[in-house]
């Protein structure tokens, strides 16, 4: 048994800005688009845990373990996400997202599971993004700290987008214990076990 375990491989990414969180698409809109095997020449079978969206960034885990993939995904592991957004936000609006909001989701209504928001008081130490944020000049932003349980598609987004601050830059810095520390855009660490 510990020897089939040891062949299995095991890497935290940061995922950069524009890149997708997959390996290949039958697409042909998304041919020129970037790829995880872009970062780095991973092993056949490697998959991705869960996914961030071409325009988010941060902590991706990816395996060659199906069994690591399922186990991680079923146990509803806190995900912390680093939003930007369009304004200063409310105490009320970080009250609601705490509580739950209602998004669109698969043609329907979804209300979010409670969760953790705050905003932080300082701007988070972030690797510079490939493509620049607006600045100041256009209106104030804000940067807040939502953890969720769940991960709807694109749900940070909506969740800021209803509460009326839309996302502008999205990092996702932690996945369970695995932190974001000093990982740069693209950079790969393979690793023995996830501490998830």
């Amino acid at each position: 048994m510990e020897a089939s375990k040891t062949e299995h491989k095991h890497f935290i990414i940061f995922k950069p800005f524009g890149c997708l969180s997959q390996f290949a698409s039958n697409d042909s809109k998304q041919q020129s688009k970037n790829f995880l095997g872009s970062l780095h020449d991973f092993p056949r079978g490697t998959m991705a845990i869960g996914r961030l969206d071409e325009k988010s960034e941060g902590v991706l885990l990816l395996t060659t373990d199906g069994k690591t993939s399922a186990h991680i995904n079923s146990r509803k592991v806190e995900k912390e996400y680093y939003a930007q957004v369009d304004g200063d936000i409310s105490i009320e609006a970080l009250q609601q997202l705490k509580t739950g909001v209602e998004i669109g989701f698969d043609g329907g209504k979804y209300k979010t599971k409670p969760c953790k928001a705050f905003k932080l008081e300082e701007i988070p130490d972030l690797p510079n993004r490939a493509i620049k944020i607006r600045d100041d000049r256009h209106g104030p932003t804000s940067w807040v700290s939502i953890t969720l349980n769940e991960g709807k598609f694109r749900q940070v987004r909506k969740m800021t987008s209803s509460v009326g601050f839309p996302t502008l830059r999205l990092v996702r810095v932690r996945v369970g214990g695995i932190h974001i520390n000093d990982i740069q855009a693209g950079d790969v660490v393979e690793v023995d076990v996830f501490g998830v």
